[in-house]
């Protein structure tokens, strides 16, 4: 079940995007949902994923306060709210589930570019 990443692009320093992933299709048992972002010449690293209970979150140190991730169970969708965009955050971001039956699912990756 491939997912659908959308709404990276260019944005000036101090901007805002909203990244969104949905799956194509049905995935049962999803227990966490998440995003993570790969600079060239970095490794991949977590920015931010999310569990089923109350208050799941958690965070990269880098974006704490500028970015918020959100779910929809419902709909098998994952977003990620990023605020006060630095020059830094510019990478490949892709988003990813994972069941509790030991499967993770990955998106193709959505450029995210933040000019000085």
């Amino acid at each position: 079940v491939p997912l659908q990443a959308s709404g990276g692009g260019l944005v000036q320093a101090g901007g805002s995007l909203r990244l969104a992933c949905a799956a194509s299709g049905t995935i049962f048992g999803v227990i966490a949902m998440g995003w993570y972002r790969q600079a060239p010449g970095k490794e991949r690293e977590l920015v931010a994923n999310i569990g089923t209970g109350v208050d799941s979150t958690n965070y990269a140190d880098s974006v704490k306060g500028r970015f918020t991730i959100s779910r929809d169970n419902a709909k098998n969708m994952v977003s990620l709210q990023m605020n006060g965009l630095k020059p830094e955050d510019t990478a490949v971001y892709y988003c990813n589930m994972i069941t509790n039956w030991g499967q993770t699912y990955w998106g193709q990756g959505t450029q995210v570019t933040v000019s000085s």
